[in-house]
């Protein structure tokens, strides 16, 4: 079986890490250096199903159905993932604790089985990596201390 495995270190409070990666107008900020998923349903409530639509690519419809299975705010987010073509169901945990003075980002995506899942591992992981370290950093650089995109951010609102 294959899987994917990324941990990162972020200068930041755990709750502000956990409002990036579970807020549904953030998300898309930093997928944005990957497939470019936004959430479309996203709940942080056990037994929400909803997708995440990226660009279409060639083979791929850009669809992936999800559904919450475990939540610990603000230190575990667990969700299954499925191509909405079907195949097999794998399943993505954030997990994040205290580290210093900052937070620990683990990122794990497992059950991916065969040669298939084996490809698909690499591939996804190569796109994950990107997306926690440069995507996650700019959005969380871009966050007050209350979790708000800042006004003069390049990501925040426009201004007048």
């Amino acid at each position: 079986m294959s899987a994917i495995h990324i941990v990162r270190d972020y200068p930041h409070p755990p709750q502000k890490v956990w409002r990036a990666v579970t807020d549904p107008e953030l998300i898309p900020l930093w997928t944005a250096t990957g497939a470019g998923a936004r959430p479309e349903g996203f709940a942080t409530t056990v037994g929400t199903t909803f997708k995440f639509i990226a660009k279409p690519k060639h083979g791929w419809s850009g669809v992936v159905v999800c559904e919450v299975l475990e939540v610990r705010e603000p230190s575990l987010l667990c969700y299954s993932w499925q191509d909405e073509s079907g195949g097999e169901v794998t399943e993505v945990a954030y997990r994040l604790e205290p580290h210093g003075s900052g937070t620990r980002f683990t990122y794990d995506h497992t059950g991916f089985t065969g040669a298939g899942g084996f490809f698909m591992a690499k591939i996804l992981g190569a796109v994950r990596t990107k997306m926690l370290t440069k995507g996650l950093t700019a959005v969380l650089n871009d966050l007050d201390d209350q979790g708000n995109l800042c006004p003069e951010s390049p990501m925040g609102p426009k201004r007048l």
